[in-house]
């Protein structure tokens, strides 16, 4: 069960927001770089970085910040990134700078040929985001509620050849009220790639449930509120997580 510290970033800094609420925000930090740098001295095996400016834009914004942080990781970790990356170029330009996946969530849905474009081209590197709630799909920076339900557009979306999904209920997303487990077991039983759970990790003891519910697929969970405010520990969580589903 890997922890996946989450480096959300507006206007240049590391942020967060409650509920996808760009009002909402909290800033943790100036920067980037150096708060990667604390992620991975505290172990993280993985940063998950959200360009939120971009999110809402359709297009890269704190392009400059993510080159940052990939300088300061230098290749040390895997970093995966997502947020307003509409574009096979952009894929190109961010894999080029040293990104090891990238996060393509509204595009996904919007453009499901997009992604199958992208899969074709870059397979191995692309993970779809799928934030809901309610079961139901969100986009444009969780402001849009469709109709289409998660399960569905993941199996969908598996079809194509993503390397895996991450699962966001936006009703918890920044609110510390615990990760959605039922919901992201379901997800997971309906799928063979692997899934991240994401969206209101509050502490220890969601890990410890998550672990518990590993064998069904769910290989990661994105920590961000929580590592940021101090709710949890996440180098005593990792390693608690270890513990509990050891590494093949």
């Amino acid at each position: 069960m890997l922890l996946i510290p989450a480096i959300d970033l507006k206007d240049g800094k590391c942020v967060r927001l409650q509920q996808g609420d760009m009002n909402a925000v909290t800033t943790f930090g100036d920067d980037p770089a150096a708060m990667a740098r604390r992620w991975l001295d505290a172990g993280a095996r993985r940063l998950h970085l959200v360009d939120l400016n971009g999110a809402f834009a359709g297009k890269p914004v704190n392009e400059a910040a993510v080159k940052s942080i990939l300088r300061e990781v230098d290749g040390e970790v895997p970093v995966q990134l997502g947020g307003g990356i509409r574009d096979l170029d952009t894929i190109e330009r961010y894999l080029d700078d040293g990104v090891d996946s990238i996060i393509i969530g509204t595009a996904a849905v919007k453009s499901p040929g997009f992604l199958k474009d992208a899969c074709s081209a870059f397979g191995g590197h692309i993970i779809v985001g799928l934030d809901a709630k309610d079961g139901k799909v969100a986009t444009d920076g969780w402001s849009k509620l469709t109709g289409h339900e998660v399960v569905d557009l993941a199996k969908k979306f598996q079809d194509y050849g993503v390397d895996g999904v991450i699962y966001t209920d936006i009703g918890r997303d920044g609110m510390l009220t615990g990760i959605n487990i039922d919901a992201t077991v379901k997800l997971a039983r309906a799928l063979t790639i692997p899934v991240i759970a994401s969206g209101g990790l509050a502490g220890i003891a969601d890990i410890e449930q998550l672990c518990a519910v590993a064998a069904e697929g769910i290989t990661g969970v994105i920590c961000g509120r929580s590592i940021y405010t101090g709710a949890l520990d996440f180098a005593a969580a990792q390693l608690r997580a270890d513990e509990l589903v050891p590494e093949d």
